[in-house]
């Protein structure tokens, strides 16, 4: 009997088919997500200051209610995809039912403390009374978003495990018109509504989250022929699915949540720089974080696709597959680093900085291109295909070592003792996503990350 050779790339046209129809969708509803913050900021930017920094101090804490969403999703993604890959529905559903009560618990604990200490929670990111004061009603409403958009992310991830994504990015377009009509009379009081303020711009993410919400629950009962995950095996109790679950769920959690405690830290250690690095900062890192949804999108991808082929269980198929995904990544992010480089000058005319500012931020924008290429491996890599794969405790440890032992204290050296140029104080603060690259690799290629979850 002749063996078939093992190539290095699959050949799989539909394969091809599924990666980039996925990617861009998902590219797709991240920038719409995206922009749906920026249009809260500009909007009560015109309002006033207090307003613009009291809901950008709620949305920390929005921030980190998302690295829960994130990994309670994540971790229905990554087993559940190996379910569907063997066409298995009954775990799938009842996978989503766990996620959705610990979400559930997870969301009512953070509205409980947001409900009776919203000072105390206010005062760790600020300590202006004026801001504070704005921030209180803004939070006082936002915090009941924080339910509808967990539980609407777990379904999501629950439909994106089986391959069915244009929901999301139509729930995401109906949410951003929802949100910016909402502020636009809510805000400043327009077509005979009352101007409520910074609490208008609250009450329309409100609506918008409740929009989300329904659109994805009624897709999901009407539409969806795939899962019918509105069934009794939803919340039906399975200690060997919810212990597989919890094992999966703990490093992906622990990783997600340190690594977004993180940010805020790294932002307030640009924050304490001078004027012109902020401005600088603030410009660079929306642009970059513009094309890293592209990234986000190859992680969510590659999860999906090699739980699905894990699932399968054909080992040739998803060494092919994760390698061709892997080479696929260096690709993308090569393009998307020189477009960053390319267009920097027409994108920094968009802004009126002083001269300093504007020098600083086009070596930013330079140094952000070439990150950006090194982050376009190691994070689809480590997050998509090992994390995605199995292996949760790796990427849990690689970050906790990097963020917490390395990149934390020489930036606060850079910074506050070495007084480093702010180039160079930004490219220790993201260093991680260049150093990364090295252990992701070495792992990658042992394979050892291909861990079978299902029962």
């Amino acid at each position: 009997m002749q063996t078939v050779k093992e190539t290095f790339f699959t050949k799989d046209k539909t394969f091809y088919r599924t990666l980039f129809s996925m990617m861009i969708v998902v590219a797709l509803q991240n920038v719409v997500t995206y922009s749906v913050n920026m249009v809260d900021n500009i909007m009560l930017g015109r309002l006033s200051q207090e307003a613009l920094s009291g809901a950008a101090t709620v949305n920390q804490i929005f921030f980190m209610v998302d690295q829960f969403a994130l990994s309670i999703g994540n971790t229905l993604v990554a087993i559940a995809a190996q379910y569907w890959g063997q066409k298995k529905l009954q775990p799938i559903r009842t996978l989503t039912g766990i996620a959705l009560k610990l979400g559930l618990i997870v969301s009512a604990a953070i509205i409980a403390i947001c409900a009776f200490f919203p000072d105390q929670v206010l005062r760790i990111f600020t300590n202006s009374p004026e801001i504070i004061a704005e921030g209180k009603q803004y939070l006082f409403i936002i915090m009941w978003t924080f339910a509808l958009f967990i539980v609407s992310n777990i379904l999501m991830a629950a439909l994106r495990a089986v391959g069915t994504v244009k929901i999301a990015f139509y729930t995401s377009v109906v949410s951003l018109c929802i949100n910016a009509f909402g502020n636009y009379v809510l805000i400043y009081g327009k077509m005979g509504f009352p101007q409520l303020g910074i609490r208008g711009a609250a009450i329309s993410t409100l609506i918008a989250r409740i929009a989300e919400l329904l659109i994805v629950v009624i897709y999901i009962a009407k539409v969806d022929k795939k899962l019918d995950l509105f069934h009794r095996d939803l919340f039906k109790f399975n200690r060997d699915l919810k212990r597989d679950y919890t094992k999966v769920y703990i490093p992906i959690m622990i990783s997600q949540v340190l690594w977004g405690v993180s940010v805020p830290m790294q932002t307030a250690i640009l924050g304490h720089l001078s004027a012109d690095a902020i401005a600088a900062n603030s410009v660079a890192t929306t642009f970059y974080q513009y094309l890293k949804v592209v990234v986000l999108a190859m992680s969510a991808t590659s999860a999906v696709l090699i739980g699905n082929a894990i699932g399968r269980g054909n080992m040739r198929e998803i060494k092919q597959e994760a390698r061709t995904i892997s080479v696929i990544d260096v690709a993308v992010g090569i393009c998307l680093g020189l477009l960053l480089i390319a267009l920097r000058k027409p994108l920094l005319s968009l802004y009126n900085l002083d001269a300093t500012a504007t020098d600083l931020a086009l070596t930013l924008i330079v140094l952000m291109g070439f990150i950006m290429m090194t982050m376009s491996y190691q994070m689809p890599v480590s997050f998509g295909l090992i994390q995605g794969g199995g292996d949760a405790k790796f990427t849990m440890k690689m970050n906790m070592i990097s963020t917490w032992c390395i990149v934390m204290p020489l930036s606060f050296m850079a910074a506050f003792w070495w007084k480093l140029p702010v180039p160079l104080v930004v490219l220790v603060i993201q260093s991680d996503q260049i150093f990364k690259c090295l252990p992701t690799f070495i792992h990658f290629r042992k394979y050892t990350w291909m861990k079978k979850l299902t029962r």
